[in-house]
């Protein structure tokens, strides 16, 4: 019996751990649920599940509260959103725990101190993404294997084929239309920008130990193929699969070990794949990402602090979507880098590219 702690219980990701847990029984079982905000979603959770723990987030102040939802578990499941579930993720492995990591923000911004402990106690960390699983079934389920380039798929986001200029219309419920997949509505947000692609390209940074040369992304309308990884003699090996997140959430839990989830591709009734070049010049968002990840230290702080607060706003409705990635520009080019050496450097910058957004956000 795998006893996990699911951080992020009541979002989107969280909702289909617990649909995997139902599944399985027999195999899993949650020591610790934690919420965000939803209290009522965590209350019936726990009235299924019968946790040791479940408590809202907001409850848990400072690193002796976050340490103890790790004691008894096998996994620590980080599927929280945002800048907050890097704290989750330094204590899951200041625990010594399997990391499934759901969590972009967790290596964007803290991918220095959290591989530092991974490498430190020798921890299993398992990426959740979609693209990250893939990579890491395309090398065996090691992220330490030999490569020679890894791509990573984007569907483009609703708005890949909108004239530049058709942008500034755009609404919040336009871009939470998803073509492909259905998520919750702050990635749904940064996948119309693209600026989730650019986390990802970070993310995969700090995964494989690879020099950002070696990574590239590429759109790939069907969200069929999920990555894939170019060897040293040319072999160019993909992972593909039906746009389903409850397959790398199962197989976090379970790889080696392959258990029936989900319905087979039928390549036949898709039909042809289709890739083409990622326009960077029309979703600028991806480079800067890119650009702050290539920074380091706090520069990709700044830049998730000031998106998140802009997208936000955007949902909101009180500003356009091109004004996200003008909130985020005028962010990093006002704000200084410093170095990330702790998580309170990053947390204090975290809450300085929020003010300096949420400023120039009124100041409109």
């Amino acid at each position: 019996m795998v006893n996990i702690a699911l951080i992020g219980c009541t979002g989107n990701i969280g909702r289909q751990v617990c649909e995997v847990v139902r599944r399985h029984p027999e195999r899993f079982r949650f020591s610790a649920l934690v919420c965000g905000q939803d209290e009522s979603g965590l209350l019936s959770l726990a009235e299924e599940f019968r946790p040791k723990i479940a408590r809202c987030g907001k409850d848990l102040c400072g690193d002796g509260a976050k340490d103890a939802l790790f004691e008894d578990c096998d996994v620590a499941f980080i599927a929280a959103g945002g800048f907050a579930g890097l704290s989750y993720t330094l204590a899951a492995a200041r625990a010594g725990k399997k990391i499934a990591l759901a969590n972009k923000e967790s290596l964007v911004c803290g991918g220095e101190l959290v591989m530092r402990e991974v490498r430190k106690r020798g921890l299993d960390l398992v990426p959740v993404d979609s693209e990250h699983s893939a990579l890491f079934q395309c090398l065996n389920f090691s992220r330490n294997a030999p490569f020679e380039k890894l791509i990573l798929t984007a569907s483009g986001g609703p708005f890949l084929r909108y004239p530049e200029e058709q942008l500034g219309g755009v609404t919040a419920a336009d871009a939470l239309r998803h073509p492909t997949w259905n998520m919750g509505a702050k990635i749904t947000v940064d996948s119309a920008t693209l600026l989730n692609k650019g986390y990802e390209v970070i993310e995969a940074k700090w995964l494989y130990d690879a020099d950002f040369s070696r990574i590239e992304a590429v759109v790939h309308p069907e969200s069929i193929v999920h990555s894939l990884v170019c060897f040293a003699d040319g072999a160019v090996i993909a992972q593909l699969g039906y746009p389903d997140m409850k397959l790398p959430i199962q197989l976090a839990l379970t790889y080696p070990e392959r258990l029936p989830v989900g319905k087979p591709l039928d390549l036949a009734q898709i039909g042809a794949l289709h890739f083409e070049r990622l326009p960077a010049e029309k979703f600028p968002c991806f480079t800067l990402a890119v650009e702050a990840g290539k920074q380091g230290g706090t520069a990709p702080t700044l830049l998730n602090g000031a998106a998140e607060t802009a997208v936000r706003a955007f949902l909101g409705g009180r500003i356009t979507f091109p004004q996200i990635t003008e909130t985020v520009q005028e962010t990093l080019a006002h704000l200084p880098r410093g170095s990330a050496d702790c998580f309170e450097t990053l947390e204090e910058a975290d809450l300085r590219a929020r003010t300096f957004a949420s400023g120039y956000i009124n100041g409109k």
